[in-house]
């Protein structure tokens, strides 16, 4: 015969299944280690597209870090990771109802019509040749000004002059160029 054992009540009312006490997260980075996998299956579901998933999950993430000494119990950081998950979603596709239309056809711009490749390599064989015949002040001018795509207030602020000296200087520049024997087929 077994002798029964005394337990008081509280002992009774606990579950047979007892839980382990709960570790809070020490940082951020190992709640990410630990819950991306689940979070990411989260963000795949709201989304068709895995980048998508993937974009959206950094995005609820980067909010979760920023409140992460605000959220004081850390067994609730999934429903936090869940609920901005979901609000940035829900956010995109509002965004994206407005921004986005479907159409029947591309609006493609049309296709310029180009010349022949060799007669355009000749072109621009010719032009370097023309610029390398300028000075060495109007030809760096030129060449920041227009194969730098510089302004004139930015080409002046590189070359250490006035705004007014860039002016003139390319103005020059460029009338050499119009004059120059080799690019007369252009004009």
């Amino acid at each position: 015969m077994t002798t029964p054992v005394c337990t008081s009540a509280s002992d009774a009312a606990t579950p047979a299944r007892q839980t382990r006490p709960y570790a809070p997260y020490p940082s951020f980075a190992s709640y990410v280690k630990a819950r991306q996998p689940v979070l990411l299956r989260t963000a795949r579901s709201l989304t068709a597209n895995p980048s998508d998933a993937e974009d959206l999950l950094q995005t609820a993430l980067t909010k979760t870090y920023v409140a992460w000494d605000r959220i004081e119990d850390h067994r609730a950081l999934d429903g936090y990771v869940r609920r901005a998950l979901l609000n940035t979603r829900t956010s995109q596709w509002r965004k994206r109802k407005v921004d986005e239309f479907a159409c029947d056809e591309l609006p493609e711009p049309e296709a310029l019509p180009t010349g022949d490749p060799a007669e355009q390599q000749a072109l621009h064989d010719a032009m370097w040749r023309a610029i390398t015949k300028l000075p060495a002040r109007q030809r760096a001018m030129v060449v920041l000004r227009y194969y730098e795509d510089l302004s004139e207030a930015q080409t002046a602020e590189v070359l250490g002059v006035s705004v007014g000296t860039v002016k003139s200087a390319v103005s020059r520049a460029l009338g050499k160029l119009r004059e120059d024997p080799e690019l007369s087929p252009v004009r």
